[in-house]
């Protein structure tokens, strides 16, 4: 009896020692008295310059060997594929990625929400909101119901593992997606959507050190009042990406290239016009490389170039015209294909450039026709009129200064040098002159 009450008291032992062990509230806890936080900012449209920028940012912060990767957001929202790979970048970080939507007034939507979703640890400033993250396509197009079925189920499927992985209200977070539910940040935090409500990146480090970050099965305790926060400067790389691969741009960059080359061609010796529409063409095909864009809308716009062109060449009456500027407008309507959260190009931004791009045709057909129907006034009928001195005259042909260059002669008058001269024909390089009466000569 003695010794069964031994083995069950040994039993017992073991079993408590286990259950503690595997307790999660008995994590390893890292002490860390100097840490630190490179603070990045994203603000505006979700592109591959945000998707870039935020990969610099945490191999900066895993190689120079940062605590904490801070995300300062503000944003509408933007490319899904390129927010995708943002969350991947996060969720596969080798340190933390701490999330703060501020300052009073931004804003976490659309594509902002799964990037508040994927962090490790989510706070928002008050006075600002989160949500509308509803997979719906923008420019006044509908897509189809199965279409919008797939798209919508494939981020309730994200944004649903995201939110148990950070153990968050994932009933929200559907309604953020399926119903394009939008929250205030005191709400969000009531609501278990985000973790704690904060100031400013330095208030929000200060309330994590009084109880520390859970990573990865242990717990990283700081001092928030010692706490290094180094701010990511994105540098001028990143704001001309940003500025580059927004869709408005890249079409005004493509049509102003267009428009230069056609006047170049049509106009040759114009220099400028060309020069600045290559540039303008090279710039926008490495968006529309970058961008998701339809390859027929590229060629319906680069087949209006070449019926514009053929305008020239070809008396269609303005037909050949009417045909290029209708194909670049159904080019322009059809450029961009569908993807969660693309701005799409609207009529207000496509009516406009069309009739830009139209009246620069316009001007360019009329010098090229103005060129064709004015009187030729250079080569051999450039001649005829122009007056000149005899230098030298042997019987009925000789030499004479005209425009200052020295041309051989002829007349059916004797001439002896020093006579003033006029040109009525040419035949090859001889020219056929008469001489200038005293009288007209001296008028």
């Amino acid at each position: 009896m003695k010794k069964n009450k031994i083995l069950i008291g040994i039993l017992v032992s073991f079993f408590m020692v286990t259950c503690l062990q595997n307790n999660p509230l008995n994590a390893e806890t890292t002490e860390q008295k100097e840490a630190s936080a490179l603070y990045l900012r994203i603000d505006g449209n979700i592109s591959p310059a945000e998707k870039d920028l935020l990969n610099r940012a945490i191999q900066k912060a895993e190689t120079q060997g940062f605590t904490f990767l801070l995300l300062g957001i503000d944003t509408p929202g933007g490319l899904g594929k390129s927010m995708r790979n943002m969350v991947k970048s996060v969720l596969n970080a080798k340190i933390p990625v701490i999330s703060w939507v501020g300052p009073k007034g931004a804003r976490a939507a659309s594509a902002g929400v799964f990037l508040v979703a994927s962090s490790t640890i989510a706070s928002m400033s008050p006075q600002t909101n989160i949500g509308s993250a509803s997979p719906v396509k923008m420019g006044d197009k509908k897509m189809s119901e199965t279409m919008s079925k797939k798209i919508k189920n494939d981020f309730l499927g994200l944004i649903r593992g995201l939110a148990e992985s950070k153990d968050r209200n994932v009933d929200w977070y559907e309604k953020a997606v399926e119903e394009a539910a939008n929250i205030t940040a005191s709400e969000a935090a009531k609501q278990n959507v985000i973790d704690l409500l904060a100031d400013s990146p330095r208030d929000l480090m200060s309330k994590l050190a009084s109880g520390g970050v859970k990573w990865q099965g242990k717990k990283i305790q700081f001092s928030g009042e010692s706490i290094q926060i180094e701010k990511f400067e994105p540098g001028l790389r990143h704001s001309f990406l940003s500025w580059l691969l927004h869709p408005q741009i890249a079409y005004f960059l493509l049509l102003g290239g267009l428009a230069g080359l056609f006047f170049e061609l049509s106009n040759p010796g114009s220099i400028f016009p060309g020069a600045f529409g290559g540039l303008c063409l090279l710039l926008g095909l490495y968006a529309m490389s970058i961008l998701p864009t339809n390859v027929a809308g590229l060629l319906l716009i680069a087949l209006s170039l070449i019926l514009f062109l053929l305008e020239l060449a070809i008396t269609s009456f303005g037909l050949l015209a009417l045909g290029g500027i209708f194909g670049l407008f159904m080019g322009s309507i059809i450029l961009f294909r569908f993807e969660y959260g693309l701005m799409q190009l609207s009529l207000q931004s496509i009516v406009p450039a069309v009739l830009a791009v139209a009246l620069v045709i316009a001007l360019g057909t009329y010098l090229v026709t103005k060129a064709q129907i004015k009187p030729q006034s250079t080569g051999a009928q450039g001649m005829l009129g122009l007056r000149g001195t005899i230098i030298d005259w042997r019987e009925d042909r000789g030499k004479a200064k005209i425009r200052g260059e020295i041309w051989n002669v002829r007349s059916s008058q004797q001439l002896s040098p020093g006579t003033n001269v006029e040109v009525t024909d040419i035949k090859g390089l001889n020219l056929t002159v008469e001489p200038i009466s005293q009288d007209e000569d001296n008028f």
